[in-house]
This record gives C-alpha cells, structure tokens and sequence, in this order.
C-alpha cells in the first residue's frame, strides 16, 4: 500500500553519507508508488537558539521549520537520517528538535497523561531512523547501552507519538569498507521500495 513518507537529511553538511543514503532511500520509495517529500537540515536556515522564551510565548517557526513540521504532519512515515557526533545528535539537529517540535503542534502540556507527561500531538506515523557512526554497532550496544538510540526512540520519536520507530545503525561510517557505501545504498533502496 503506497505511503506518504517524509525524508529528512538531518547531517548539518551537504553532500554527505547521509544526503546519499537520504536521496537514495527517497528514489527508491518514488520508484516503489511512495508519495515523498524530502527535506535537507544543510539547507534550511532558522535561529537555533530557544531564547528566553517558554511554552507560552514561543517564537514563531522560521519559513524552513515551518516546512518541517508540515513535512511531518503531511507524512504517515518520517526517514530521517543523522549522523552520530559525540554520541548524540550534531548541535544544528538538537537545535532543530528544540525549535520545531513544540506544545501545541508536537505534544499537549494540557492534556497529561496518568504519569503526568504530556499528550502526543503526532500519532498515527511510523519512523524509521537512519543513523551513520564510527563507533561498532556491538559497543554502542554493550557498551554505551544503545544510549543515542534510546534517546532519540524515548524522549523524542514516542514523546511525539511517532511509533513505531525503528533504527538502521550504519557503523565505521568514517572509514567504510571498499563497496560497503553500495551495500548501505542497496539496504536504503530495499527499504524505500518496501516504505519502511
């Protein structure tokens, strides 16, 4: 069943792994009857910065994170790619999260739920998260206990409502292989052609 599926590039950087592994998935879920919009962190341009502002008076999104969040509410499946920096997100990602995922549009302060957290403004979509790292897939599990992944899974994609997320861990992204950009590109095509 064909799909409206929101690629997002969230690499700070243009014309990285992560913009090919993006397009790649993106022509594939076309080529497989998907709808797709898509959407690159390197060209988009807002104020990082939260400011002094809370929950009441936000700023109001930039044109870019306003595209973002219509990308999102448009879609029933959001890809995004992401590098790992410093394992956690680069700062022009967080800063994105912070600015655009807010109350009102992402979650309800209003309206919590037996725990007290708020209520998710974003259900009804399924994720895919996409992530490039040089750390080994087996020590970011052992060692590092899947922080990132619990992170971005707990207190972003479930906070929102985006459920299921599910993670592709693409590792020693740095220094790939001799034709192991290929087999990550073949792996993002047979996700994109299936929309997962």
């Amino acid at each position: 069943m064909p799909r409206k599926i929101f690629v997002f590039d969230a690499h700070p950087v243009a014309n990285t792994l992560n913009a090919h592994l993006a397009t790649t998935y993106q022509a594939a879920a076309q080529s497989g009857g998907h709808d797709v919009r898509a959407m690159s962190l390197s060209q988009m341009s807002f104020d990082p910065d939260f400011g002094q502002t809370h929950y009441r008076h936000t700023k109001p999104l930039e044109p870019d994170l306003e595209s973002f969040m219509q990308g999102i509410e448009w879609s029933d499946h959001l890809v995004m790619t992401m590098p790992m920096w410093w394992g956690s997100y680069p700062a022009k990602t967080k800063a994105l999260l912070d600015r655009a995922l807010m109350t009102g549009r992402a979650f309800d302060t209003r309206n919590p739920n037996f725990l007290g957290l708020p209520a998710p403004m974003l259900t009804g979509r399924s994720g895919r998260v996409i992530i490039t790292s040089d750390t080994p897939r087996i020590f970011q599990r052992l060692v590092y206990g899947d922080a990132f992944q619990k992170q971005i899974k707990k207190q972003v994609m479930d906070f929102v409502g985006i459920k299921p997320a599910r993670f592709t861990w693409l590792a020693q992204a740095g220094s790939p292989k001799p034709g192991q950009v290929d087999k990550w590109a073949a792996k993002m095509g047979q996700l994109g052609r299936l929309g997962q």
